[in-house]
């Protein structure tokens, strides 16, 4: 089975149950600052899961592109992935545990789908604790679908919850499906969970039935949720009979892609496959960043810095396999080619792809001939050092400051008669490791960070903004991103030049105008079709039929958004500038605060 016809026949499944096919959204979220990328499939819908209405329904279902980087130096082992695909189906106060899991099931074991042999799944479900009784709901409901007793595990929060997205809100427990892979159990213990490899999580239905109260008590809910997620990645490689998701057709046309440019032979060398499941895994999450709706160029501010780093790591893997020219434009055809038809934004913006990733991989070339020169500038006290020893902090600064690689800088300390500190390198790198996974993949929330009255004002103060902007700078004006706290917006968009002095109060003066004209802000939900009839400004990657909320402020601002509003212009205050920079290329950004 190809990732193609797991797409449909997942989405047709559902949609025969009455699910409505939603479209999945941005690898890049709107408005939440506390998360760079969509990190679960779930992600785009958490606002759905805790309380608001989708325009689509209330059960649906989709696939949705995602980003981890909190594991980005794990890529290169036979698993590890930066970019996934998630299939998921949702729940919205409408069926629960018993149809949810029947549907999984059915999904997994009937022939006219996945088919796989009964006798392999065996499942997980929460074993409860002094806080949560123990699902017996789940467990009874497997026992009744036919599940043997020696195929269910009671296993404890750690495998089988799901906290709530800050300190309080929905949570509850989850039952997780396995497939049984035919190796030896690696001792008595070995269960779904345990890491030999002998179990493979193939699926998770999330069961929201409690709400964490601030004094850290459960209440149950009185209409729960239902979250679930299979992973396309993961599911591909079972029911490929594959080892590795590298093996897949996933990922084998880039591979054989590469081995064309190096002569190099996927599985003769694992030092040499590393680097090839690098090389592959990062073009293809760099092309996904910078070719989405709300794409991503090389920055050194967040998800610019992430993008920057895969391409950086994907060259300098590239140099061991001995390519000395620009290639990765020419592997980005290859995913551009195997995604097109699923994401047709990446046909769109193929020129662009093709072009930031050329253009980076030049910068990078200048870059380490920078790191060259530092390193020579360093050399003379170096040499003074009897012990002909570079200190682990110097060698990490030539590669947090000019992302200069150790192993050059080890090739070039060898040259000199000296040696690199890695041990040192290594510390100094696990501190960076450690702050940077805390940042790049915290718990998400969903929308805006959360829904305080500033929040909300910040956001609606986004719709007379971009707005401002289209009126001052023109058409070509397009949201590149936002970033709302209690304290202040962020707000990037397109632009190729800064912006001067009269722009800025100009686009000032106009947000200012609409507050001051009480604008009463309503929303109505219609039809992707119908929202462009209007004219909605939106990146409409939303299916043509979908339904979608649209949020007018008065005459001046009709906007597709799913965040929340103010009532009326006049509670927003004053609204002030206080910066306008760069953010990428052709790309600016402005913070501004409402007073």
């Amino acid at each position: 089975m190809t990732a193609n016809e797991l797409r449909k026949k997942y989405i047709d499944f559902f949609v025969s149950r009455n699910h409505a096919e939603i479209s999945g959204q941005s690898v890049i979220p709107e408005n939440d600052p506390t998360v760079l990328f969509t990190t679960a499939g779930m992600h785009p819908l958490v606002p759905y899961l805790m309380g608001q209405d989708h325009p689509a329904g209330s059960r649906l279902t989709d696939y949705q592109k995602c980003i981890r980087t909190g594991d980005i130096e794990s890529v290169g082992d036979s698993s590890h992935l930066t970019f996934f695909e998630m299939l998921g189906n949702w729940s919205l106060r409408d069926y629960f545990k018993e149809e949810a899991l029947t549907m999984s099931y059915e999904f997994l074991t009937s022939a006219e789908y996945m088919g796989f042999d009964k006798e392999q799944l065996s499942v997980t479900v929460f074993a409860g604790d002094d806080e949560v009784p123990r699902d017996d709901e789940a467990a009874n409901i497997w026992r009744k679908l036919g599940m043997p007793e020696d195929h269910i595990f009671f296993l404890a929060r750690e495998d089988n919850w799901w906290g709530p997205a800050g300190k309080t809100g929905p949570c509850g427990p989850d039952s997780e499906m396995f497939i049984d892979t035919g190796k030896e159990a690696c001792g008595p213990d070995c269960k779904p969970g345990c890491h030999c490899g002998k179990y493979f999580e193939i699926w998770n239905d999330v069961f929201m039935q409690y709400n964490k109260m601030e004094d850290g008590s459960y209440v149950p809910m009185e209409r729960p949720c239902v979250d679930t997620g299979m992973g396309i990645e993961r599911t591909i490689t079972m029911l490929q009979g594959k080892k590795s998701v590298y093996e897949t057709q996933l990922f084998q046309p880039i591979i054989k892609a590469l081995e064309k440019l190096t002569a190099v032979t996927y599985g003769e060398s694992e030092e040499k496959d590393i680097s090839i499941r690098i090389i592959s895994d990062h073009v293809k999450a760099a092309t996904m960043i910078i070719g989405d709706p709300r794409g991503a160029k090389p920055s050194n501010l967040g998800q610019g810095y992430i993008l920057r780093r895969l391409i950086r790591r994907a060259v300098r893997h590239g140099r061991k396999l001995g390519i000395e020219n620009t290639f990765l434009s020419d592997l980005s055809k290859v995913v551009i080619e195997m995604y097109k038809d699923v994401y047709t934004e990446l046909q769109e913006k193929t020129e662009l792809i093709l072009t930031e990733l050329t253009l980076e991989e030049k910068q990078f070339d200048t870059t380490l001939k920078k790191g060259e020169h530092e390193f020579e500038k360093m050399l003379p006290n170096l040499l003074r050092n009897p012990k002909k020893i570079i200190p682990g902090r110097l060698a990490f600064k030539l590669y947090d400051t000019y992302g200069f690689p150790v192993e050059l800088t080890e090739e070039l300390a060898e040259e000199s008669g000296m040696t690199v500190d890695r041990d040192g390198f290594d510390e100094a790198f696990k501190k960076h490791q450690e702050a940077s996974k805390k940042g790049a993949d915290k718990i998400f929330k969903g929308g805006l960070a959360d829904h305080s009255i500033m929040t909300t004002r910040y956001h609606t103060a986004t719709h007379l903004l971009h707005e401002a902007l289209l009126l001052t700078l023109g058409e070509h004006v397009e949201q590149k991103g936002s970033n709302i706290t209690e304290e202040r917006l962020r707000f990037d968009f397109s632009h190729h030049e800064k912006m001067t002095t009269e722009e800025l109060e100009k686009v000032q003066r106009i947000v200012n105008e609409q507050i001051k004209k009480a604008h009463p802000v309503t929303v109505k939900n219609m039809t992707v079709a119908e929202a462009k009839e209007l004219g909605a400004r939106a990146l409409f990657s939303s299916k043509y039929g979908e339904q979608v909320k649209v949020y007018f402020i008065g005459d001046f601002s009709t906007e597709v958004c799913g965040g929340p509003h103010v009532e009326n212009t006049s509670e927003l205050g004053e609204f002030v500038i206080k910066k306008e920079q760069s953010s990428s290329r052709g790309v600016r950004r402005i913070k501004a605060i409402l007073k």
